[in-house]
């Protein structure tokens, strides 16, 4: 049985919930993507352009440092990575944790919420932040309600 985790970033508590709920249905162990200085209601306005979230969307190589490095992703097999969807991929933060780890030989699995946006080039992104050897499943967005049972099902099609 491989060991899973799931790791996530939550900016307003939508993705914590889902990923709460999914790393109970994967019998995994549960870790938050912690940006070194949070972000505010006005660093999430997508509105503004000079928004820090806008502003680093716009410029795909920032990485915006993490509070930690504890997630001992080299302990596990498998490692769901949950985010908000943001402009139509995950957050640079995102790319900031898999490049945190070596995760050669890994599977990474990615899982989102979104108010209304898909997956968009989100693994195309993801890829460029871990070696050749990792695997990075297609991954889903959820809402935030998904059921146990819709997230077992996803976790049992991976084949995990």
């Amino acid at each position: 049985m491989s060991r899973k985790l799931v790791a996530y970033f939550s900016a307003s508590g939508v993705t914590a919930k889902l990923a709460k709920n999914l790393a109970e249905a994967a019998q995994a162990d549960i870790y938050e993507i912690r940006p070194e200085k949070p972000y505010t209601k006005a660093d999430l306005n997508w509105q503004d352009p000079n928004s820090r979230s806008s502003v680093e969307m716009k410029n795909k190589s920032m990485r915006p440092a993490l509070a930690d490095k504890d997630a001992k992703a080299e302990e596990y097999d498998v490692i769901f990575v949950g985010f908000p969807i943001w402009w139509y991929v995950a957050p640079t933060i995102i790319n900031t944790f898999l490049e945190s780890y070596d995760l050669s030989g890994k599977t990474v699995v990615p899982f989102a919420t979104s108010g209304g946006s898909g997956m968009g080039d989100t693994v195309k992104e993801l890829r460029k932040s871990v070696s050749d050897s990792t695997v990075i499943k297609e991954g889903k967005r959820f809402s935030a309600s998904a059921s146990a049972q819709e997230l077992k099902g996803w976790i049992d099609s991976l084949g995990i």
